[in-house]
């Protein structure tokens, strides 16, 4: 679903991602996890082309994401992208917020992008704030906002931007059975997090990064029992010391 050949990308002098190369089939979960300043959320953001790359190639579902000649536009409606801020419209309704993509980019009817906004909303358990705005919300329900939001343009994969990072310690577990759920479904899915028990028990595999590189990818149980690098061992240590 998603191959990442020899990307390279620098802020400046600054090399943030350097010879990234790895591959990620139809309905697996990935979680990219490194220390602070490891360039997770940019390479998770190059999947999307949110930030542009220096060279290199990333294809998702046969599309070549930075090729000049790809209408990003219609290709982001494959790809879903969840914001560690929500990022929704603060003057829009939960509903509006959902079915705004639907409407002006798909071209779906109002009646039709409002059946399925609900029915998505519901499955994530805010079946009862069709009309709230995002200020009456809990940072928890906003995020599942967001998941909706994305949803609602019927993805092929979902990426995720540390989803929990802003949200109280209380909040974190009900955005991560929202994408435990996405997981059991078969969503192809892109999670940058920290919540390293959560990247354990979905993922298929794990990309750990420091320094602009990835050092290692394992299977969760490969990894967090006997990982191969000692850069990996330093930080799963910190970590779990932590």
């Amino acid at each position: 679903m998603i191959t990442i050949k020899d990307v390279n990308k620098s802020f400046g002098d600054h090399h943030v991602l350097t010879d990234i190369n790895f591959e990620i089939p139809k309905s697996n979960v990935v979680a990219l996890i490194g220390p602070s300043g490891a360039g997770k959320s940019t390479l998770i953001r190059t999947i999307n082309a949110l930030e542009s790359i220096d060279t290199g190639e990333i294809i998702v579902n046969g599309t070549s994401i930075h090729d000049k000649k790809t209408d990003i536009n219609k290709a982001r409606t494959n790809l879903g992208f969840v914001f560690q801020n929500f990022n929704l419209y603060p003057f829009l309704s939960v509903l509006d917020n959902v079915t705004i993509s639907p409407i002006k980019v798909k071209k779906q009817s109002k009646a039709e992008a409002e059946k399925r906004a609900k029915e998505l909303l519901t499955s994530l358990g805010l079946g009862d704030k069709f009309d709230a705005y995002p200020s009456r919300l809990s940072g928890g329900q906003q995020q599942r906002v967001a998941i909706a939001r994305a949803l609602a343009m019927d993805p092929e994969v979902m990426l995720f931007d540390e989803p929990t990072s802003a949200l109280d310690p209380e909040m974190v577990k009900e955005v991560l059975d929202a994408i435990r759920k996405l997981a059991h479904e078969g969503m192809t899915m892109v999670v940058v997090t920290h919540e390293m028990g959560f990247a354990k028990e979905i993922c298929d595999n794990i990309v750990f990064m420091a320094e602009g590189k990835i050092v290692e990818v394992a299977p969760p149980d490969k990894f967090f029992s006997n990982p191969d690098s000692q850069r990996a061992k330093d930080f799963l240590k910190a970590v779990l010391n932590h």
